[in-house]
């Protein structure tokens, strides 16, 4: 596993790194892999620019999201292909592209559960969806169907205003035959998005979900949920509300989101709220950077070398240095709130927002299977005296989800195609030693 963020390596690896002499007379373990899982609607995302009467022939009111049915997506696609106005089609999904950023970011190993297609052409949805794919993620637990993946249109007007079609395909039809409980119970977190849990009659990926959820839950395993839409939350904030108490660890959402399950417009305030239901929050900010929040020790408590921050909670980062914890493994918890700016103030160009939200869950979930990558591996090491959630402190997860958000908003496709940097471009290197 290649470490999260820019590290200095003599502090943190390689892990095998012992006393020469010691190594000779002891034999030395096989260093032990670790990854993530994650379920998602199988599906690709296709971006074209078009022409309002378009959409009132296919009867898509403008700026917002419709389910249409096989037939017409099969037609929509064969005349945005043949009048060549397609700009892009990439790999999809929440998870899918969580977990294709992490495996790019950890250089490692990852595990996705899904559909696809049975019957793959050169050229189809599936292939595409293949083929933007990190093949670091293994994709050898996903269920065959007879019949396409899921496909989401998304149709640019002359103004900018973006108009969703959506067919839905045989993505949701994940049976929870096909969920591998030693693979869920081996790994280091379990990831999964709201829109799971809303499966239509006749579709079985809640119950594979579900499923998965408890298998995560025997063995200890997190569970993150990242929300998706606030839309979705704002139908039945209670229910959410019950369900990441019952069920979810991490907790991933952005401000609009959180609004919709908390019913605070402050981020802030918002997370704070979140931390009643689960033991970590990440909330992204679009233009005012990210939060992190979450539980740590009163007795190991570390206090910050950065300015103390206002807000709605007074100097709310005081001991942003301090590492998550589970409030269960805290004999007496406090709640610890970090927050970092737009890595650079931002792109200069910001090329798409979608992804971002990814890119940063996929930041926090390196940083998480890195703990469990070093405890297992180092199991003496001082930093697994007082265990923690995550590797690194509040401060130091949130630089890196910063980072990482920051890379996918300067480039078009929601997927990472590198990781980051060796070394910063700028002269902002000393970023991740404030």
């Amino acid at each position: 596993m290649k470490f999260p963020g820019q590290r200095k390596s003599k502090h943190y690896f390689p892990v095998n790194s012992r006393d020469p002499l010691l190594a000779q007379l002891t034999q030395q373990p096989q260093p032990f892999s670790t990854y993530i899982c994650g379920i998602d609607q199988t599906l690709v995302d296709i971006e074209a620019k078009v022409e309002d009467e378009l959409l009132q022939r296919y009867g898509l009111p403008k700026g917002n999201s419709t389910l249409i049915n096989d037939e017409q997506a099969h037609h929509l696609y064969n005349e945005l292909k043949s009048n060549e106005i397609i700009s892009d089609e990439f790999a999809g999904g929440t998870i899918g592209n969580t977990v294709h950023n992490y495996s790019i970011l950890a250089d490692d190993r990852s595990v996705l559960f899904g559909v696809m297609s049975q019957h793959i052409m050169v050229g189809s949805y599936a292939y595409r969806y293949l083929c933007h794919t990190s093949s670091k993620v293994d994709l050898n637990f996903l269920q065959p169907v007879d019949g396409p993946i899921g496909r989401c249109f998304t149709l640019i007007s002359d103004s900018g205003e973006r108009t969703f079609a959506i067919s839905k395909g045989c993505m949701d039809k994940l049976t929870p035959e096909y969920i591998d409980k030693e693979v869920v119970q081996g790994s280091s977190a379990l990831v999964i998005t709201a829109y799971l849990m809303r499966a239509s009659d006749g579709d079985g990926i809640t119950d594979a979900a579900m499923t998965a959820i408890n298998y995560a839950k025997e063995a200890d395993v997190p569970v993150v949920l990242t929300l998706g839409t606030r839309f979705l939350i704002q139908e039945e904030p209670k229910w959410w509300q019950n369900f990441i108490n019952e069920h979810v660890t991490i907790l991933a959402m952005n401000e609009d989101e959180g609004e919709a399950l908390t019913g605070f417009k402050d981020p802030l305030l918002a997370s704070e709220a979140a931390l009643e239901w689960c033991d970590m929050v990440l909330t992204t900010a679009g233009e005012i950077g990210l939060y992190t929040a979450g539980y740590t020790e009163d007795n190991e408590k570390r206090e910050t070398s950065h300015t103390l921050l206002p807000g709605a909670i007074p100097e709310f980062n005081r001991y942003e240095f301090s590492r998550p914890k589970l409030q269960a493994d805290c004999d007496t918890p406090i709640k610890v709130y970090a927050h970092i700016a737009p890595y650079m103030g931002g792109p200069e160009l910001i090329r798409n927002t979608n992804g971002a939200g990814d890119g940063a869950l996929s930041a926090l979930l390196h940083d998480l299977s890195a703990n469990t990558f070093h405890k297992t591996n180092i199991p003496g090491s001082s930093k697994h005296k007082r265990d923690g959630i995550c590797y690194s402190s509040f401060s130091q997860v949130c630089k890196y989800a910063n980072r990482v958000a920051y890379e996918v908003l300067a480039q078009h496709s929601p997927r990472l195609s590198h990781g980051l940097p060796e070394r910063e471009d700028s002269l902002e290197e000393s970023y991740w030693e404030r």
